[in-house]
């Protein structure tokens, strides 16, 4: 465990990596595909030519965030058990639902009806989308009550960032507008907003690896 509380953030980061970099380096192999107007689950859906390696590869991106779980607890415990519980629970939402559900329990866009595995998969990477969009806030509040106003500002300007790309490509989804331009671009919508939704996890595991340098630098 010590193990993880030390590179946690680095599983973290990587998590981050490998998960943002799979529809890019899948979609060479994916013929025909479109990254502007086609969601990422297609790459696992059962006529994906790519399906056996999204799969896989979103289970190794959720263990990847699975394992950062021990570093972020140790990071605010000490600050605030709720916060650390709850930062823990955010991460652990998207790596378990988003992540390995996605690669356990696949879609099938052809069937009219949702299967078992279609029911998993949606209500999975929905917890987990919340724990994606929840995480910066839960930051703000850690960093509120350390007193670091800097930090808890800056968290707040990517929740914020974040809230509003995620409202565009929860636009693009409604039939009832996403023919407007931009929004007829799920597939670039959800691209977006996932961009946004990474970049405060990005922030909090470089700064988690700096201060935990200078943890193990300063002379005991």
């Amino acid at each position: 465990m010590s193990f993880l509380k030390k590179y946690g953030f680095y599983f973290l980061l990587l998590g981050v990596l490998s998960d943002f970099l799979t529809p890019y380096i899948l979609g060479i192999f994916y013929p025909g595909l479109n990254q502007m107007t086609m969601v990422m689950s297609v790459f696992g859906d059962v006529a994906s030519p790519v399906r056996g390696a999204f799969l896989v590869w979103s289970v190794v991106s959720g263990v990847l965030f699975v394992l950062a779980l021990p570093a972020i607890y140790q990071s605010a415990f000490e600050q605030s058990r709720t916060l650390a519980i709850l930062l823990v629970s955010a991460i652990g939402l998207y790596g378990i639902g988003d992540c390995i559900f996605t690669g356990l329990f696949s879609i099938d866009t052809e069937q009219a009806t949702w299967t078992f595995s279609t029911w998993v998969h949606n209500i999975g990477s929905g917890l987990g989308y919340m724990g994606f969009l929840l995480f910066p806030l839960f930051l703000v509040l850690l960093y509120r009550k350390t007193g670091e106003t800097a930090y808890s500002k800056l968290y707040l300007v990517l929740l914020i960032v974040s809230l509003l790309s995620a409202g565009v490509y929860g636009l693009a989804r409604i039939p009832a507008v996403n023919y407007l331009p931009v929004l007829d671009k799920i597939g670039f919508c959800q691209r977006v907003s996932f961009f946004f939704n990474y970049l405060p996890i990005v922030v909090f595991g470089v700064e988690g690896i700096r201060r935990n340098t200078q943890k193990f630098l300063v002379p005991k």
